[in-house]
């Protein structure tokens, strides 16, 4: 999936504003001026399309989550854990630390 400006594509194809899509186990919804792009695997990312994300997963997923969005299990203490498993005191280096080179 990806989202460039007001555009939405799934597997490069590109989805209308305003209509449902479901395939491959991906679906788009849009909601007004938000959309939410869900997977089958349980993850749901909800948008503004402009500066608001909000990612979900269901609850299967307790303590199995990686990244930007941390290990999902309460503990506030391994929210900034980094890929090699340090936690990094600022958020800056946290989210440099996720970064795609």
């Amino acid at each position: 999936v990806v989202a460039e400006g007001q555009n939405i594509s799934v597997d490069g194809v590109v989805v209308p504003e305003g209509q449902p899509y479901l395939h491959n186990g991906i679906s788009v919804t849009w909601l007004g001026d938000w959309v939410a792009v869900a997977s089958a695997l349980g993850v749901r990312v909800t948008s503004d399309r402009s500066r608001a994300v909000m990612v979900t997963v269901d609850t299967e997923l307790w303590g199995s989550t990686r990244g930007l969005c941390g290990p999902y299990n309460d503990d506030p203490a391994d929210d900034f854990q980094q890929p090699g498993g340090d936690v990094a005191t600022f958020a800056a280096s946290f989210g440099n630390s996720w970064k795609i080179p």
